[in-house]
């Protein structure tokens, strides 16, 4: 688990493709800052990807990346000095100053356009799997190459949403330095997603034709008249 509060930038050292699998393994330099505390097997997100700690020294680490995650992220575009947003897991002592990122990339979208609007920039994504724009609203968050942003405009008809970044998290994400048509991993707030499963279980009907959550507390008031009945 994550808070989509990137700690520092990291460059991509080495790529290790692994033919025998399909996979690759990247090293990661410039990290001192948040390998004080590592330990073989912690999880480290890079760029929004939740990968597991393999190997380490004071100022790098490897990750191996397994095929799946080549396909639905950005991580299988990047190439030896490629600049990536790094943040440990969360513990016990830290602070949410985002929200909950579990690391786990839904889809990638695509840089539509970037505006100035003061000292600050616009972007404007466009996902490829349009299916999670239903979970992106205004004012709520999306995480984008694993930086919590707050979404600041929806077309869903158009199938895209803007997000603003300030002056000083420009300075932080490697977001900013990208250009329309490079691509980010997005995923979309977890908590949209547990509301609509528990919407659907609620409205979906059971074999009475009544809502099935309905038709389970039926079931368990019976169940446990039946048993009181037969003592």
């Amino acid at each position: 688990m994550f808070t989509g509060i990137v700690e520092i930038i990291g460059v991509v050292s080495e790529l290790n493709p692994q033919s025998e699998d399909g996979g690759t393994t990247l090293t990661i330099s410039n990290a001192s800052e948040i390998l004080d505390d590592c330990h073989l097997g912690d999880s480290i997100s890079v760029n929004g990807t939740c990968l597991t700690v393999t190997a380490f020294d004071k100022s790098t680490f490897k990750v191996g990346v397994a095929p799946e995650t080549l396909r639905r992220t950005n991580l299988g575009s990047l190439k030896q000095n490629s600049n990536v947003n790094l943040e440990r897991a969360v513990s016990a002592s830290t602070r949410m100053g985002g929200h909950f990122v579990q690391g786990h990339v839904d889809t990638v979208g695509t840089i539509l356009k970037i505006e100035p609007d003061g000292n600050a920039l616009t972007f404007r994504f466009q996902p490829r799997d349009k299916s999670v724009l239903r979970y992106v609203v205004e004012k709520g968050y999306v995480t984008l190459d694993g930086a919590s942003l707050t979404v600041t405009k929806v077309d869903d008809e158009e199938g895209w949403w803007e997000v603003m970044l300030i002056a000083y998290t420009q300075e932080k994400v490697v977001t900013a330095s990208k250009k329309p048509g490079d691509e980010v991993n997005v995923e979309v707030d977890q908590i949209g997603k547990y509301v609509e499963k528990a919407v659907e279980g609620y409205f979906s009907k059971g074999s009475s034709g009544e809502p099935a959550i309905l038709q389970k507390m039926v079931e368990r008031i019976v169940d446990a008249r039946l048993k009181s009945a037969a003592k």
